[in-house]
């Protein structure tokens, strides 16, 4: 099957777009280039065809209302729980937490300028490794 307008980007406007690159290239482990640092537009990339890159672009205006389009997360590896610990010491927020005793459910995350993403329980977790 063949694709007529594969992604290529997924865009997120930001106030310091090297900074957000940052966070999201800890998160996801694309590739930074930290020639990029200082410039309008910084671009993280997968190193994997097919898989769209993230794009950071400088706006001047403060991110004001919830996110329309977020990502979802899932840890390849660890547990969701651990995922979420490490993504609140690189700086990223609870939001709203909708884990369940159980064990079930997400934890709804912003990085550090407000965008919102989701962190699911990982691959382990629901038995897909």
């Amino acid at each position: 099957m063949s694709f007529l307008n594969p992604v290529r980007h997924i865009t997120f406007d930001a106030r310091d777009p090297y900074a957000t690159a940052e966070f999201w290239a800890a998160v996801t482990g694309y590739a930074l280039d930290p020639s990029e640092k200082g410039d309008d537009e910084v671009l993280i990339d997968p190193g994997q065809p097919g898989v769209p890159g993230l794009l950071f672009i400088r706006v001047p205006d403060e991110k004001t209302v919830k996110n329309r389009v977020h990502l979802d997360i899932q840890p390849p590896t660890g547990t969701r729980d651990e995922e979420v610990a490490r993504l609140l010491a690189l700086g990223a927020r609870i939001a709203d937490d909708r884990r369940t005793s159980e064990g079930l459910g997400w934890v709804v995350m912003t990085d550090p300028e407000g965008n919102e993403f989701c962190v699911e329980r990982s691959a382990v977790e629901r038995g897909l490794t």
